[in-house]
């Protein structure tokens, strides 16, 4: 298939920029209850709903390549479906495949790390976010290797889970640690193997942090995991137990780290010959500790002895820059995106956010790509986020976000704009309904800033999101009726994504488009690119998802 864009005859695309506006973690609830999308003072939001042509997109399920309708959706498959045009089986559904037909046990990678800890007697490690969320990993994926392993004869294991609360209920935990430990002790039985849990900690606490915010997550995970330093506990159990009584009302992400240890020692350090295996599927938040363990030039944090390990990741998380060396599952390759295309055709493009979401508008909404297709023809404006947790500043930089964007809207260099708020998403994740509710009335208010800006530069807006979030924050019952807190008697708050469709909405106040909506129903996030390249005054690619609109009359 050729990258040549075929011109749309007798249209040439409005007199400013196509602006591609991600709301992400703005969905359209299935509850009233407990949407704060819906109860959310957003009067530019609801006017243009009101008054433009508009639909809604499936952002979920297998609309954006996961195994089934029960999955989420999330910021990087989102962005990955919005960005290329098309579905592509994900990270979930190719694990989820390889484990169930043993594929991954066939791979040189998975060999290479048996065999390295059955030649030096040594330990196979598993490092990764532990549930069964199936954003980042799964808890599935890890059984299936840890069965496997002992099938294949490895002696020592040790398995240092990262708390989620985030994909899945808040503080869930120990539904996930009893089990296991469970499991754990079924397969130890025989006394033919050790297989352990040696070390944790929440998941926005210790090592998962990305685009480099923050690297002292990724530094007190180095010490936790590999070093064996921190508070001592006999078991993950009585380790969440007493840091749940000492930090009251803390959620599974924040939860501090934890080091298990019998007689005074830790079980289960990283020492020279281990085998290391990051079970994450997902890149962002995998990429910082791979490099940790990868770099032999490394300067973001004090990493002591290094040990001599080898080293797998579930994925490949970076093709061009190819970390990690070692891999699982290969990734899916994605070609022909929205941003190749246009950069093809000689066309400008401008891509910006704030770090939390930074590399969502870029690698990937290019497709897993860390590099730019063009130099000349595409800039991309990272805005450093706060510090500080989302829910005491849930405005986060949704007004320096907008001066850039407003700024390049007038500024005729571009014809392409995308970018991303992240409010919706990473304050609906704290579970702190007012700070949630405020996130949303930012994101409006730098909303009707665009809009603005449009009627004066002559621009369309493409208004959407990746997902849903906090559209859907009281946990429900099967009825539909809303679960509370006993302690409280407040409504337990729901942090994961949500499972609802998404607005899409075409703002083009000079009417240069002349934009009739498509009578197709079903459609997913995927058909944003070819809507955006349609307003431009391109046709849609072969392959392509359909647009949501035909153009010029």
């Amino acid at each position: 298939m050729t990258l040549k864009l075929e011109k749309i005859p007798n249209y040439s695309g409005p007199k400013g920029p196509v602006v591609l506006v991600v709301m992400d973690g703005v969905g359209i609830g299935k509850y009233e209850e407990g949407d704060y999308v819906r109860s959310a003072h957003k009067p530019n939001l609801d006017w243009v709903l009101a008054n433009c042509p508009h639909t809604t997109l499936k952002a979920h399920g297998t609309a954006v390549g996961m195994p089934s309708d029960d999955d989420m959706g999330n910021s990087e498959i989102g962005h990955n479906a919005i960005g290329c045009g098309r579905v592509y089986d994900q990270g979930a559904s190719l694990v989820a495949k390889a484990v169930s037909s043993g594929a991954l046990y066939q791979g040189a990678a998975w060999k290479k790390m048996v065999a390295n800890v059955k030649e030096h007697g040594s330990t196979l490690h598993f490092i990764g976010l532990f549930s069964d969320g199936n954003v980042h990993a799964h808890v599935d994926h890890l059984k299936g290797m840890l069965a496997q392993a002992k099938q294949e004869g490895v002696k020592c294991a040790r398995i240092h889970p990262l708390l989620d609360g985030r994909d899945v209920p808040p503080t869930s935990a120990l539904d996930y640690v009893l089990p296991f430990e469970q499991f754990l002790a079924e397969l130890n039985a025989d006394g033919t193997v050790d297989y352990a849990i040696a070390s944790g900690g929440g998941r926005m606490k210790v090592t998962m942090d990305r685009y480099e915010a923050d690297w002292r997550m990724v530094e007190l995970g180095w010490k936790t995991h590999v070093r064996g330093e921190g508070a001592l506990y006999p078991s993950a159990q009585a380790a969440i137990e007493d840091l749940r009584a000492k930090n009251p009302g803390v959620l599974d992400q924040d939860l501090p780290a934890f080091v298990v240890a019998k007689d005074g020692k830790p079980i289960g350090p990283i020492v020279d010959h281990d085998s290391v295996i990051l079970f994450n599927f997902r890149g962002d938040r995998a990429i910082e500790l791979t490099r940790a363990f990868e770099d032999a030039d490394f300067k973001p944090f004090d990493r002591g002895p290094r040990p001599d390990v080898l080293f797998a990741g579930m994925m490949q998380y970076d093709g061009d820059a190819g970390i990690p060396a070692n891999f699982l599952v290969e990734p899916p390759r994605i070609t022909r995106t929205l941003g190749e295309y246009l950069a093809d055709a000689g066309v400008r493009q401008l891509a910006i956010s704030e770090t939390q979401k930074f590399g969502h508008v870029t690698y990937f909404f290019n497709g897993n790509r860390a590099e730019k297709f063009s130099e000349p023809l595409e800039d991309y404006v990272e805005i450093p986020s706060d510090r500080v947790p989302f829910e005491e500043r849930p405005w986060m930089k949704g007004a320096e976000i907008t001066d850039k964007v407003i700024e390049a809207m007038g500024s005729g260099q571009y014809r392409f704009i995308r970018v991303n708020y992240p409010n919706g998403d990473m304050v609906g994740h704290t579970g702190i309904f007012p700070a949630v509710k405020i996130a949303v009335e930012a994101v409006d208010l730098c909303l009707g800033r665009l809009i603005a800006a449009a009627k004066k530069t002559g621009s369309i807006l493409v208004i959407s999101a990746d997902h849903g979030n906090s559209d859907d924050m009281y946990e429900h019952a099967k009825d539909g009726s809303v679960k509370f807190d006993k302690k409280t008697g407040l409504p337990k708050a729901r942090t994961a994504h949500s499972l609802n469709p998404v607005p899409a909405v075409i703002f083009d106040p000079a009417n240069a488009a002349q934009a009739k909506l498509t009578d197709k129903a079903g459609l997913g996030i995927s058909s944003l690119a070819a809507t955006c390249l349609n307003l431009l005054g391109f046709r849609t690619p072969e392959g392509y998802d359909p647009s949501l609109v035909s153009v010029g009359g």
